[in-house]
């Protein structure tokens, strides 16, 4: 039986999606702190199990039967590595087989400039030492956040972002929900890591460039200084601590962190994933 955490969430959802395509939904559980946003999960036969990552007993009480548990990684809470440890913590009392993790595909771990992704690879490490088996899917950045940061605007006003002429292999979350799913449904007994990647990289210049061709209008990459994107934000009301993060994504961009190509996100899919130019008509409605 596989317990999907964070199962209301865009990506357990897009793996519940798949995983109910192949296997019988009695297989299925979801960890949810609500279960009033996943009735329809409950109404196509998913098992649901309230409980948080804060909370160790409900957790615990999570567990039974349970034999592969995927652990979404959580948000930007200052205890987010005490929570992804929780959720270890129960899988291994609880005597479940596997834990898999959805982590990061980024260059360098220890020269990055955005703390928040540091946790990840502690969580990795702390599931390692575990004894439990693991999965660790690291995903590159979403295309799906591409929006966020270039902005509603973007067409009109270009892109105005500190991202140098870093690349990026961005891949559509709901293509990573679809893989992770298929990887889950094998059945292998060995620990793996997975680097989830589109097939290319693209630098902002090349984001723009698809804009342009998508919207039929004049789209450019203006390489602004991160201060210049911290003051326009601020402008808008971003509050500190998500401009501190924008920036720091943007800076391990900059400096070539996000730029990794696997083939593993092709040979899970049993396809190409989608490309930019696709990608970008689908995310901006183009």
């Amino acid at each position: 039986m596989i317990l999907v955490t964070g199962a209301t969430g865009h990506l357990g959802r897009a793996v519940l999606d798949t995983l109910l395509q192949h296997t019988a939904a009695h297989q299925l559980a979801a960890l949810v702190r609500d279960p009033a946003k996943a009735t329809d999960l409950q109404a196509r036969g998913v098992s649901l199990r309230v409980g948080s990552y804060t909370d160790p007993a409900s957790l615990a009480a999570a567990m039974p039967g349970i034999d592969t548990v995927l652990l979404i990684s959580g948000g930007g809470d200052d205890d987010g590595l005490q929570q992804h440890q929780n959720v270890i913590d129960a899988a291994r009392q609880a005597g479940v087989r596997r834990v898999a993790y959805t982590s990061r595909a980024l260059q360098d771990p220890g020269t990055l400039a955005n703390e928040l992704m540091v946790r990840h690879f502690q969580t990795e490490d702390y599931l390692k030492a575990s004894g439990l088996g693991y999965i660790l899917f690291r995903n590159i950045l979403y295309m799906d956040t591409l929006p966020l940061f270039t902005g509603p605007t973007v067409l009109e006003t270009g892109i105005n972002l500190p991202g140098g002429e870093g690349q990026v292999s961005y891949a559509l979350r709901s293509e990573m929900g679809e893989a992770i799913a298929n990887v889950l449904l094998q059945d292998f007994t060995d620990s793996r890591i997975y680097h989830f990647t589109g097939a290319a990289a693209y630098s902002f210049h090349d984001v723009a460039a698809a804009l342009a061709l998508a919207s039929g209008r004049p789209v450019v990459y203006h390489d602004v200084a991160p201060e210049v994107l911290a003051a326009r934000m601020r402008e808008r009301g971003v509050p500190e601590v998500a401009i501190g993060r924008t920036i720091g994504f943007m800076t391990d961009i900059k400096h070539g962190q996000e730029s990794l190509v696997s083939s593993d996100l092709a040979a899970a899919l049993g396809r190409q994933p989608t490309g930019l130019l696709e990608g970008i008509k689908q995310l901006y409605q183009l």
